[in-house]
């Protein structure tokens, strides 16, 4: 049981890496067209886009990473708890 708690709270971990990573390649011109960029994208893009229909930009500055980011460490936190129980 506890090798399926340490899987999923890596994986949560290494996705919130690549989101942070996804979000830093948008300040770089031309990063999202490399390999890597187009590889975060097909996996990143799809989790960012259920925020960004719920929170608009604010002006020039998207919070939703922040706030998608923000969930990913609460559902890390949450399989904690329900594991603990076990």
């Amino acid at each position: 049981m506890d090798l399926i708690l340490v899987i999923v709270s890596r994986l949560i971990t290494f996705y919130s890496y690549a989101l942070i990573i996804y979000i830093f390649m948008s300040w770089i011109p031309n990063a999202r067209e490399t390999w890597i960029g187009t590889f975060l994208a097909r996996i990143c893009e799809p989790y960012l886009e259920q925020f960004r229909k719920i929170i608009p930009p604010i002006g020039m500055i998207d919070i939703s990473p922040i706030v998608a980011i923000f969930v990913l460490n609460l559902a890390r936190m949450g399989v904690f708890q329900i594991f603990s129980w076990v």
